[in-house]
């Protein structure tokens, strides 16, 4: 016994397989089969990894499209085409009017000293309203003739040089300072022709400080003495010539 125990082979035990249900193994089989009767494409499997850019960008290059189709680069050198403006032949002309020439402009100053000069701002009193309303802000002078000797006063206003006060410093002229202000002064015109014919207007200046205030003063009252001297001698001259009655 213990010589045929030794000889015979062992055999292992072998477990029964599990059962699966019919059902389930059917539509396994099922679904398996279709989807193995589905081909698929190159352009399947790429898509699924992204690779299907590449794909294309590749076709592309070996087709010698480097800016992503051929109808784009048409339409890419169509555009350049429409902006080349064509060339034009270099064209001279002569200009009608030189601008070397120099026009020269009269403001009846020409023959005038200026005796003063101040910046300031001018007021003209309106009696209809009863208020003051500003004429301009400029440069006022006081400007003396090179052959009667009479001064005037002219102001223009700034940018525009547009006269806002001219008239003739006279004796009848009172110089008198501004209520509550030390830098203005007001004063009677019987005859300013600022805006063409004579008039007669109540002015008012002001300066930026009582300093310049004061130096107008200066160079007003000086300039009504020089032309009460002129107007003495003019009137007098005129009285000798009148013939007696």
């Amino acid at each position: 016994m213990s010589g045929v125990e030794a000889t015979e082979p062992k055999v292992e035990e072998t477990k029964p397989a599990e059962e699966t249900p019919a059902t389930t193994t059917g539509e396994t089989a099922t679904e398996e089969k279709t989807e193995d009767s589905k081909p698929v494409t190159s352009s399947a499997v790429f898509s699924m990894f992204g690779g299907g850019a590449k794909k294309e960008k590749k076709e592309e290059e070996e087709r010698g499209d480097t800016s992503g189709s051929a109808k784009a680069q048409r339409d890419a050198a169509k555009e350049n085409d429409e902006d080349e403006a064509p060339e034009s032949e270099d064209v001279h002309f002569e200009p009608v009017v030189k601008l070397t020439e120099k026009v020269e402009i009269k403001t009846n100053e020409e023959s005038e000293e200026q005796l003063f000069k101040m910046r300031a701002k001018l007021f003209k009193f309106v009696k209809e309203s009863n208020e003051w309303k500003e004429r301009g802000t400029g440069d006022v002078r006081l400007l003396k003739h090179k052959e009667n000797g009479k001064t005037r006063l002219v102001m223009r206003r700034d940018k525009t040089l547009k006269v806002c006060a001219n008239h003739y410093i006279v004796p009848e002229m009172k110089l008198s300072p501004n209520v509550g202000s030390d830098r203005s002064w007001v004063w009677n015109a019987a005859a300013d022709v600022s805006e063409g014919e004579p008039e007669a207007c109540t002015l008012a200046i002001r300066f930026a400080n009582s300093e310049n205030a004061n130096a107008f003063k200066d160079a007003f009252l000086q300039a009504q003495k020089e032309n009460e001297e002129i107007f003495k001698k003019a009137e007098a001259a005129t009285t000798e010539e009148a013939p007696a009655a």
